[in-house]
């Protein structure tokens, strides 16, 4: 598998910049909330322009009011100021339930599709790739978007509104003053602009190092992890490991966090002298009789209009901040769903009822490689075929092809050359769906979910009633273990099924297998966790499971497959020979070296010569 690395990355392409597409695709995730969008639009354009009035309305009060002594005004104009402002915070409420409404719902979407795609993505991908890594894209990159989804069109629509009606507002009252308001807009965008920038790659690199901590801490705190790390005596490397990524990452958090904080302290501190310098400008027009309007209601509505519009303009630079930022992590989402899925329905495919397949078998000319830049191919020139009924055993030493041969049947790689038939249909023009109930695998290194034992049973066939899963697990000789167990089938496995022997774990897997009575059977070292009286209990188990299917077997110890109808023995991705046992042992090749070597003291040969007596009753009943 070390040919596959490097084919795919941990991160986005070095360079990789923001283009137009990018914006568009992330447009395009609003496209199916267009009434929840236009709902949200108009209550921004309400709430902002009702925010508005106030500042006019106190014009009114302090001029026509305050100054005039008139109650009336007073009071009229302040109901009309407390009704304007409860009445844009309800709709400002309004905008931003439906705003995050939205945001999580387009957040679920791309979790759904990023999960879906990857569910998709070949064997290649995910040996090359950490499981931290996969599920930082999922977790972490797709929550770091939330606020730029849930608030972003919102806020720039509500704030774009009040800035251009409080220019409007304060050109009204006078363009001298409203001059010296905007004149330090474009420092601003140059600013923000630039830390924009800076604060996308640094958050690019923030989310790539929460990446490499989160896949250390899956790696290390997995019970294998911790079992390696114990056993091996590599605790301090791997806390040392840990350490190092975790202070690039605090190094990380620590400059993003200060480039912000720096950004807006520079906008409060200039928000906060700017309102004393339009003071100072409209006294001194006032004492130079420029100013005869510029009364003193006039001069508050400005500054409240003022403030109306730096607060809205911070928030827009702010928004421009985060959403040039957060580019980064939409980056990383759109790499995710742009890589490639090797391994799709062929258009038209065919779609197979399980019940009406014969499960032949063919191999024609297939050879495989792993990757472009492997020196040599995985398998070469592999032709055979197996018919309904018979049992194919497979051997040869580990890295002889053995597992890979198998795994081209139900298409968990493909072929670069030749040809893979079910029934003499091409298995790439055979649906997806369908191989996965044609063939059923029974792996040397048996996963099960962290769930119940029923669950796991019933992963391959949901609709199982529990008499058939006590009836498989009977035939698999665990059923009097499980109803042992004080929960019985209702008993949680543990991670990886760590609460269980390896044994145990490989009974429940070929019970499994059994549950769902696949047409082709591969058994990958199905009973290498077994000891002998286990491993006879479960061969006479398999014995009528194999009946009526073609069984694929791989197993090391020859003592399983003597009753097999073709043994094919590879070498180097090659098959160097072909025939039944005893056919192979004449000719006294390579077959029968690996024989000898397994069998070479006196009570191990009498052991297996029982025990091919026995094989060969139960071959004369197949």
């Amino acid at each position: 598998m070390g040919a596959m690395r490097g084919l795919y990355t941990s991160g986005p392409p070095a360079g990789r910049k923001v283009s137009r597409v990018t914006l568009k695709r992330i447009a395009g995730t609003f496209t199916p909330y267009r009434r929840e969008v236009a709902i949200t639009a108009l209550a921004v354009l309400a709430s902002a322009l009702l925010g508005l009035a106030p500042p006019f309305l106190l014009r009114v009060i302090i001029n026509n009011g305050l100054l005039l002594r008139n109650m009336h005004v007073i009071s009229m104009y302040t109901l009309l100021t407390i009704a304007a402002t409860l009445g844009s915070t309800g709709f400002s409420l309004a905008y931003s339930y439906f705003a995050n409404v939205v945001g999580q719902d387009i957040m679920r979407d791309l979790r759904n599709q990023l999960f879906d795609h990857l569910q998709g993505m070949s064997l290649r991908f995910f040996t090359a790739t950490r499981t931290g890594e996969i599920q930082s894209r999922l977790s972490n990159d797709v929550s770091g978007v939330q606020g730029v989804l849930s608030d972003t069109a919102a806020s720039i629509l509500a704030n774009l509104t009040t800035v251009i009606s409080s220019l409007i507002g304060m050109i009204y009252l006078d363009w001298r003053l409203t001059l010296l308001s905007v004149g330090i807009l474009p420092v601003f965008a140059f600013v923000s602009t630039f830390v924009g920038e800076k604060g996308r790659t640094i958050r690019g690199k923030t989310q790539s190092s929460l990446a490499d901590v989160n896949a250390t801490m899956q790696e290390s705190l997995s019970v294998s992890g911790v079992l390696l790390a114990k056993v091996s005596g590599r605790r301090s490397f791997t806390m040392d490991k840990f350490r190092k990524e975790n202070q690039d990452l605090t190094r990380l958090q620590i400059q993003q966090a200060l480039i912000f904080r720096f950004f807006f302290i520079l906008i409060r501190l200039t928000f906060s002298i700017t309102p004393a310098l339009v003071y100072w400008l409209a006294g001194y027009l006032s004492l130079h009789g420029y100013g005869a309007h510029l009364s003193l209601g006039t001069i508050v509505a400005f500054t409240a209009l003022q403030s109306g519009l730096f607060f809205p303009l911070t928030n827009l630079l702010n928004v421009q901040v985060e959403v040039i930022s957060a580019l980064a992590l939409f980056d990383r989402i759109f790499e995710y769903l742009d890589l490639k899925q090797e391994i799709v329905d062929a258009p038209n495919a065919a779609e197979i009822d399980p019940k009406d397949a014969e499960g032949t078998v063919e191999f024609e000319g297939v050879s495989f490689r792993y990757s472009d830049d492997q020196t040599s191919n995985a398998l070469e020139n592999i032709t055979f075929s197996a018919s309904r009924g018979q049992l194919i055993a497979l051997v040869g030493h580990s890295g002889a092809g053995k597992t890979t041969l198998t795994y081209l049947i139900p298409r968990l790689y493909d072929v670069i050359e030749g040809t893979v038939r079910i029934d003499g249909i091409d298995v790439r023009q055979i649906k997806l769906e369908s191989l996965a109930l044609l063939v059923g695998i029974v792996t040397q290194e048996t996963y099960l979910v962290h769930d119940t034992i029923g669950a796991n049973l019933r992963y391959g066939r949901p609709d199982a009633t529990q008499q058939e899963l006590e009836a498989a697990a009977k035939s698999a000789a665990i059923h009097e273990f499980i109803s042992s167990l004080p929960e019985g089938y209702e008993t949680v496995v543990g991670e990886r099924g760590y609460r269980l022997s390896g044994g145990e774990k490989q009974r429940i897997a070929i019970a499994r297998a059994i549950l769902k009575n696949p047409r082709i059977l591969i058994l990958d070292e199905a009973t290498s966790a077994l000891d002998t009286q286990s491993e006879r209990l479960i061969q006479s188990a398999l014995t009528p499971l194999m009946a009526g299917r073609t069984t694929f077997a791989i197993a090391h110890r020859l003592s399983t497959i003597l009753a097999a109808d073709l043994i094919l023995v590879l070498q180097h991705g090659k098959i160097v020979e072909r025939g039944t046992h005893s056919e192979l042992m004449e000719q006294g090749g390579y077959y029968a070296e690996l024989y000898a070597a397994q069998f070479q003291d006196p009570e191990t040969v009498a052991a297996l010569a029982n025990e091919e007596a026995v094989l060969a009753k139960v071959s004369a009943l197949m």
